[in-house]
């Protein structure tokens, strides 16, 4: 609804109201599965950090580059994959 009209009980006069409104106040849907996904990302990065390989391609063993790992925390390799 919109605005609605009250009526002041002590004066008399009309007070302007306002409902809050569905479309006022749009609600965020959580994507529960990509949380999912980007905690268990995190969890290997620290498990590959513990173990010392944090720094390295996970399949060729190459160093990943710093620039990459700042942008990118939880990157294991230093390419995407091909031919998936």
């Amino acid at each position: 609804m919109g605005n609605l009209t009250d009526m002041d009980t002590e004066t008399g006069d009309d007070i302007a109201t306002t409902e809050p409104s569905a479309a006022a106040a749009p609600a965020t849907a959580l994507d529960l599965d990509r949380i999912e996904r980007d905690l268990a990302d995190v969890e290997v990065a620290l498990a590959r950090l513990d173990a010392g390989t944090y720094w390295s391609d996970e399949v060729t063993g190459a160093d990943l580059p710093a620039d990459l790992l700042t942008a990118h925390p939880t990157a294991r390799r230093s390419a995407p994959p091909t031919g998936e």
